[in-house]
């Protein structure tokens, strides 16, 4: 078993304008460090998501301006050290000038096969499913995840 991880945001800004250049000018840098992390199994590449992300009639389309990253890891602990010990931290503590207040960092994780490569419609799936029901044994948030890297 793996772990698959959704986290989105809503933009406070268009793609192109030039305050979101710290973020949008490191995508690939930070991705790339991912996909050099161990543990690191899969992502869903930037033209599928990009594609995803716009598609007015897609899993997000309720969701104009979103930003985000789907992708699959073989444990908690190597997630949790990709998403809180690589440049992707400091990241993470500037992304409130980047996202819409009190709609960034939403983080969906579950369990599913190495092989298996999520689908964003999936994911929104898992989220709602997290929002609805709670965290599982199976669906979780941030919380669950750095409890079970802690074990």
């Amino acid at each position: 078993m793996a772990l698959a991880e959704f986290n989105f945001g809503t933009l406070k800004y268009d793609w192109d304008d030039p305050r979101l250049s710290g973020f949008r000018d490191n995508l690939d840098l930070v991705n790339g460090i991912a996909a050099r992390s161990d543990g690191f199994i899969w992502t869903l590449p930037a033209d599928d998501m990009d594609a995803t992300q716009s598609d007015p009639n897609g899993p997000l389309s309720d969701r104009p301006n979103t930003a985000s990253t789907l992708s699959v890891w073989q444990d908690a602990t190597t997630l949790w050290s990709f998403v809180n010990t690589t440049l992707h931290a400091r990241f993470l503590k500037r992304a409130h000038e980047w996202f819409q207040e009190g709609d960034s960092g939403h983080l969906v994780v579950w369990r599913c096969a190495v092989d298996h490569q999520p689908t964003v419609a999936e994911a929104m799936e898992k989220w709602r499913a997290l929002q609805s029901d709670g965290p599982s044994a199976d669906v979780f948030g941030g919380a669950e995840l750095k409890a079970l890297s802690q074990a």
